[in-house]
């Protein structure tokens, strides 16, 4: 019905056919046969052809200010499309857990605040679990995570990479069979254990320490057992925990040993009577990832915080 309104608007503000179709690059009886195809859908007449110059009727009268009112909302929407596509509205959703929104995220959200200041950022917290059903159903534009996601439904840009530690309470005694090996907070904090030339400390030294564990279904949890099988060693589990962060604080408390990320080292280097120590191990390895789901509409918010991780990425470092 409205499908044609350019044209109707067009002979309305001419008065007339042939003025009309001349601005409109057509032949006046295509226009006339276009605006009879209206007419006839609409189901009575836009236009009293009987008066020179042509008049509306009641009914044209009524097109005319419904017509208006789309072409004022086509504006409307084709002015947000166009700030939309400068960035100078949108929004921009980012889950992560409590660690990487709270130390890893802020550096790539402030920068892009600097540059897009309109855009308005969410940041959503919660467990692995939960932020990929969240990315999965729309709610966020990426989740920022360690845990790898299925690669068949989700892309993923690598942020960064963070090592797992031997941590130990200074207390112990095997800590006197490993000086040489030992870290300190201040080592960690200043990467003294990517020089490849700081030695990886031989986990058969502290095999008989209680020790402190993830539990089950958990990416730590996994590569902790594939560093201890292929060390060919039991570690003897006196606590398992549900959060790295956790097994982080119980350190303190010289309830066991464990192996915690150097990126909660860097965040919470309060720990002092911790002595941490170097793994000689692929799978102390591993690469924090923004991800984003697969064959979805990228905004023009996603693709320029995507450059932003992008730009942000570290040179890699040989360990």
């Amino acid at each position: 019905m409205f499908n044609g309104m350019k044209y109707v608007y067009e002979v309305y503000k001419e008065r007339s056919f042939s003025n009309a179709a001349r601005n409109l690059y057509i032949s006046q009886p295509a226009l006339s046969g276009m605006i009879k195809k209206i007419e006839k859908n609409i189901g009575m007449p836009l236009f009293d052809r009987s008066t020179t110059p042509i008049q509306l009727t009641e009914c044209g009268k009524k097109y005319i200010k419904t017509a208006e009112k789309i072409m004022s909302l086509e504006d409307e929407f084709a002015y947000y499309v166009g700030k939309l596509d400068e960035l100078k509205t949108g929004r921009l959703t980012v889950g992560s857990t409590y660690l990487f929104s709270s130390f890893v995220l802020p550096k790539y959200i402030k920068k892009f605040k600097a540059s897009y200041p309109d855009v308005k950022v969410s940041l959503f917290e919660g467990n692995s679990n939960l932020l990929e059903k969240k990315l999965a159903n729309g709610e966020l534009d990426f989740v920022v995570d360690n845990y790898l996601l299925d690669e068949k439904v989700y892309d993923r840009i690598s942020m960064m990479k963070e090592r797992l530690l031997l941590a130990v309470p200074a207390s112990f005694s095997s800590n006197r069979r490993a000086s040489t090996y030992q870290l300190t907070v201040n080592d960690i904090i200043n990467d003294v254990h990517l020089n490849p030339s700081f030695p990886a400390v031989p986990l058969k030294k502290f095999q008989d320490e209680p020790f402190m564990v993830m539990r089950q279904n958990n990416d730590t949890r996994d590569r902790v057992e594939a560093i201890c099988k292929r060390a060919n060693i039991s570690l003897n589990v006196t606590l398992k925990l549900n959060q790295l962060m956790t097994v982080y604080h119980l350190l303190k408390f010289e309830l066991g040993a464990s192996f915690v990320s150097d990126t909660i080292v860097k965040c919470f280097p309060s720990n002092d009577t911790v002595l941490y120590y170097k793994l000689d191990d692929l799978a102390a390895v591993r690469d924090v990832y923004l991800f984003y789901r697969r064959n979805r509409y990228l905004t023009r918010s996603m693709e320029e915080f995507m450059k932003i991780v992008l730009e942000e990425q570290p040179e890699e470092v040989i360990i």
